[in-house]
Protein backbone atom coordinates (compact mmCIF):
# COMPACT_ATOMS: atom_id res chain seq x y z
CA UNK A 1 0.00 0.00 0.00
CA UNK A 2 1.46 3.16 -0.98
CA UNK A 3 0.64 6.59 0.92
CA UNK A 4 0.63 10.08 0.00
CA UNK A 5 1.65 11.71 3.05
CA UNK A 6 4.03 10.09 6.61
CA UNK A 7 3.80 12.23 9.26
CA UNK A 8 6.23 11.58 12.03
CA UNK A 9 6.07 12.21 15.35
CA UNK A 10 8.47 11.66 19.16
CA UNK A 11 5.43 10.42 20.53
CA UNK A 12 1.81 10.30 20.49
CA UNK A 13 0.29 13.60 20.30
CA UNK A 14 2.66 15.09 18.83
CA UNK A 15 1.64 15.45 15.44
CA UNK A 16 -1.95 16.48 16.67
CA UNK A 17 -0.43 19.31 18.69
CA UNK A 18 1.88 20.47 15.80
CA UNK A 19 -0.22 19.80 12.54
CA UNK A 20 -3.54 18.20 13.22
CA UNK A 21 -5.72 20.54 11.22
CA UNK A 22 -3.34 20.35 8.11
CA UNK A 23 -3.73 16.32 8.38
CA UNK A 24 -7.28 16.24 8.60
CA UNK A 25 -7.19 18.74 5.37
CA UNK A 26 -4.85 16.20 3.42
CA UNK A 27 -7.34 13.52 4.73
CA UNK A 28 -10.33 15.28 3.42
CA UNK A 29 -9.10 16.12 0.67
CA UNK A 30 -8.65 12.44 -0.18
CA UNK A 31 -4.83 11.80 0.56
CA UNK A 32 -3.90 8.89 1.75
CA UNK A 33 -2.19 10.14 5.68
CA UNK A 34 0.04 7.79 7.84
CA UNK A 35 0.87 8.67 11.37
CA UNK A 36 4.35 7.19 12.44
CA UNK A 37 4.99 7.55 16.30
CA UNK A 38 8.57 6.74 16.81
CA UNK A 39 7.59 5.82 20.34
CA UNK A 40 4.56 5.18 23.22
CA UNK A 41 5.17 8.26 24.95
CA UNK A 42 6.86 5.66 27.72
CA UNK A 43 7.97 5.95 30.28
CA UNK A 44 5.74 9.34 31.64
CA UNK A 45 4.13 10.68 34.66
CA UNK A 46 0.57 10.21 33.36
CA UNK A 47 -1.44 7.27 31.58
CA UNK A 48 -0.06 3.70 30.39
CA UNK A 49 0.99 2.10 27.19
CA UNK A 50 -2.38 0.76 26.97
CA UNK A 51 -4.08 3.58 27.79
CA UNK A 52 -2.03 5.58 25.14
CA UNK A 53 -2.33 3.09 22.31
CA UNK A 54 -6.37 3.27 22.70
CA UNK A 55 -6.19 7.39 22.54
CA UNK A 56 -3.63 7.52 19.77
CA UNK A 57 -6.01 5.37 17.60
CA UNK A 58 -8.83 7.43 18.66
CA UNK A 59 -7.38 10.64 18.29
CA UNK A 60 -6.00 9.01 14.25
CA UNK A 61 -9.90 7.79 13.92
CA UNK A 62 -11.21 11.39 14.36
CA UNK A 63 -8.59 12.75 11.78
CA UNK A 64 -9.28 10.07 9.34
CA UNK A 65 -6.07 8.97 8.28
CA UNK A 66 -5.02 5.78 6.49
CA UNK A 67 -2.75 4.15 9.02
CA UNK A 68 -1.31 4.72 12.37
CA UNK A 69 2.19 2.72 13.76
CA UNK A 70 4.18 3.25 16.20
CA UNK A 71 7.54 2.04 16.62
CA UNK A 72 9.48 0.24 19.61
CA UNK A 73 11.95 3.39 20.40
CA UNK A 74 11.89 4.54 23.90
CA UNK A 75 10.28 7.94 25.31
CA UNK A 76 13.51 10.52 26.43
CA UNK A 77 15.97 8.01 24.21
CA UNK A 78 15.32 8.56 21.31
CA UNK A 79 18.62 8.80 18.96
CA UNK A 80 19.41 9.42 15.77
CA UNK A 81 21.57 5.83 15.47
CA UNK A 82 21.94 3.36 12.39
CA UNK A 83 19.88 1.12 13.64
CA UNK A 84 16.66 2.98 14.60
CA UNK A 85 17.28 5.11 10.76
CA UNK A 86 16.71 1.78 9.21
CA UNK A 87 13.63 1.07 11.65
CA UNK A 88 12.10 4.60 9.98
CA UNK A 89 13.33 3.72 6.68
CA UNK A 90 11.89 0.00 6.09
CA UNK A 91 8.20 2.32 7.36
CA UNK A 92 9.43 4.94 4.50
CA UNK A 93 10.32 1.93 1.84
CA UNK A 94 7.00 0.31 2.40
CA UNK A 95 4.39 3.08 2.27
CA UNK A 96 6.46 5.27 -0.31
CA UNK A 97 5.28 8.69 1.12
CA UNK A 98 5.57 11.72 -1.41
CA UNK A 99 6.02 14.11 1.38
CA UNK A 100 7.42 13.68 5.19
CA UNK A 101 6.40 16.29 7.84
CA UNK A 102 8.60 16.01 10.85
CA UNK A 103 9.20 18.01 14.21
CA UNK A 104 11.35 20.99 13.60
CA UNK A 105 15.25 20.52 14.56
CA UNK A 106 15.70 23.50 17.14
CA UNK A 107 13.72 22.39 20.09
CA UNK A 108 14.23 22.18 24.03
CA UNK A 109 13.12 18.48 24.11
CA UNK A 110 15.57 16.01 23.18
CA UNK A 111 13.56 13.69 21.56
CA UNK A 112 12.17 16.12 19.16
CA UNK A 113 16.18 17.14 18.11
CA UNK A 114 17.25 13.66 17.81
CA UNK A 115 13.93 12.93 15.96
CA UNK A 116 14.59 15.77 13.16
CA UNK A 117 17.64 14.25 12.79
CA UNK A 118 16.55 10.74 12.66
CA UNK A 119 14.05 10.97 9.98
CA UNK A 120 15.87 13.05 7.84
CA UNK A 121 18.72 10.35 7.96
CA UNK A 122 16.39 7.67 7.65
CA UNK A 123 15.00 9.44 4.06
CA UNK A 124 18.70 9.25 2.75
CA UNK A 125 18.78 5.47 3.98
CA UNK A 126 15.53 4.71 2.89
CA UNK A 127 17.02 5.13 -1.09
CA UNK A 128 19.80 2.45 -0.60
CA UNK A 129 19.70 0.04 -3.53
CA UNK A 130 22.49 -2.66 -2.08
CA UNK A 131 20.41 -3.02 1.76
CA UNK A 132 19.31 -5.59 3.62
CA UNK A 133 16.26 -3.51 4.68
CA UNK A 134 12.84 -4.78 3.66
CA UNK A 135 10.97 -3.20 0.15
CA UNK A 136 12.01 -1.65 -2.30
CA UNK A 137 14.03 2.04 -2.56
CA UNK A 138 12.23 5.12 -2.46
CA UNK A 139 13.15 8.61 -2.26
CA UNK A 140 10.46 10.95 -0.32
CA UNK A 141 9.97 14.24 -2.39
CA UNK A 142 10.32 16.87 0.23
CA UNK A 143 10.70 17.42 4.04
CA UNK A 144 8.66 19.78 5.81
CA UNK A 145 9.32 20.59 9.73
CA UNK A 146 6.03 21.04 12.01
CA UNK A 147 6.27 22.44 15.48
CA UNK A 148 5.55 21.38 18.54
CA UNK A 149 8.34 23.67 20.46
CA UNK A 150 9.90 23.58 24.15
CA UNK A 151 11.07 26.79 24.25
CA UNK A 152 9.94 30.02 22.70
CA UNK A 153 11.74 30.56 19.55
CA UNK A 154 11.40 32.99 16.32
CA UNK A 155 10.67 30.87 13.49
CA UNK A 156 10.03 31.99 10.19
CA UNK A 157 7.72 29.50 8.73
CA UNK A 158 8.33 28.73 5.06
CA UNK A 159 4.27 28.36 4.61
CA UNK A 160 1.27 28.69 6.91
CA UNK A 161 -2.16 26.50 6.20
CA UNK A 162 -5.55 27.97 6.82
CA UNK A 163 -6.72 25.20 9.76
CA UNK A 164 -9.68 27.90 10.28
CA UNK A 165 -12.39 25.35 9.76
CA UNK A 166 -10.68 22.61 11.28
CA UNK A 167 -9.92 23.82 14.42
CA UNK A 168 -12.15 21.79 16.22
CA UNK A 169 -11.27 18.92 14.64
CA UNK A 170 -7.34 19.23 15.61
CA UNK A 171 -8.89 20.64 19.41
CA UNK A 172 -11.20 16.90 19.24
CA UNK A 173 -8.51 14.77 18.44
CA UNK A 174 -6.03 16.51 21.31
CA UNK A 175 -9.51 16.05 23.12
CA UNK A 176 -8.42 11.95 22.89
CA UNK A 177 -5.42 12.23 24.85
CA UNK A 178 -7.57 12.13 28.42
CA UNK A 179 -4.33 10.90 29.78
CA UNK A 180 -1.80 13.85 28.64
CA UNK A 181 -4.73 16.77 28.83
CA UNK A 182 -7.40 16.43 30.93
CA UNK A 183 -6.18 13.47 33.91
CA UNK A 184 -3.11 15.02 33.75
CA UNK A 185 -3.89 18.54 35.68
CA UNK A 186 -0.93 20.05 34.57
CA UNK A 187 -1.56 19.85 31.36
CA UNK A 188 -5.29 20.98 31.18
CA UNK A 189 -4.17 24.66 29.62
CA UNK A 190 -2.80 22.76 26.95
CA UNK A 191 -6.29 23.23 24.42
CA UNK A 192 -6.38 27.06 24.95
CA UNK A 193 -2.33 27.18 24.83
CA UNK A 194 -3.01 25.69 21.33
CA UNK A 195 -6.18 27.55 20.10
CA UNK A 196 -3.44 31.16 21.47
CA UNK A 197 -0.29 29.96 19.26
CA UNK A 198 -2.80 28.86 15.79
CA UNK A 199 -4.47 32.03 16.21
CA UNK A 200 -1.28 33.81 15.72
CA UNK A 201 0.05 31.44 13.00
CA UNK A 202 -3.71 32.55 11.59
CA UNK A 203 -3.37 36.22 12.26
CA UNK A 204 0.17 36.33 9.95
CA UNK A 205 -2.25 34.81 6.89
CA UNK A 206 -5.17 36.93 7.80
CA UNK A 207 -6.94 34.02 8.59
CA UNK A 208 -8.55 32.62 11.99
CA UNK A 209 -6.11 29.84 12.67
CA UNK A 210 -3.25 28.13 10.71
CA UNK A 211 -0.63 25.90 11.20
CA UNK A 212 3.25 27.10 10.16
CA UNK A 213 5.31 24.40 8.26
CA UNK A 214 8.96 25.24 7.88
CA UNK A 215 11.03 23.78 4.41
CA UNK A 216 14.92 23.43 3.88
CA UNK A 217 14.62 23.09 0.23
CA UNK A 218 13.24 25.29 -2.28
CA UNK A 219 9.25 24.74 -2.56
CA UNK A 220 8.36 24.36 -6.39
CA UNK A 221 5.42 26.00 -8.18
CA UNK A 222 4.26 24.63 -11.39
CA UNK A 223 1.11 26.50 -11.31
CA UNK A 224 0.22 30.36 -11.45
CA UNK A 225 -2.81 29.77 -9.53
CA UNK A 226 -0.32 29.23 -6.87
CA UNK A 227 0.63 32.65 -6.58
CA UNK A 228 -3.08 33.54 -5.96
CA UNK A 229 -3.51 31.42 -3.04
CA UNK A 230 -2.66 33.97 -0.27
Amino acid sequence: MSIDIMVIGAHPDDVEIGMGGTIAAFSQAGYKVLILDLSDGEPTPAGTHEKRMIEAKNAAEILKVEKRITLDLVNREIMDTVENRKKVATVMRQYKPTLLFIPYWDDGHPDHVEAAKLCTSARFYSKFVKSEMAFEPHFPEKIYHYLTLHMRLRVDPSVIFDISNLIETKINALNAYASQFIDNKKNTAAFESVRTENAYWGKQIRVAYGEPFICKENIKMSSPDRFLDA
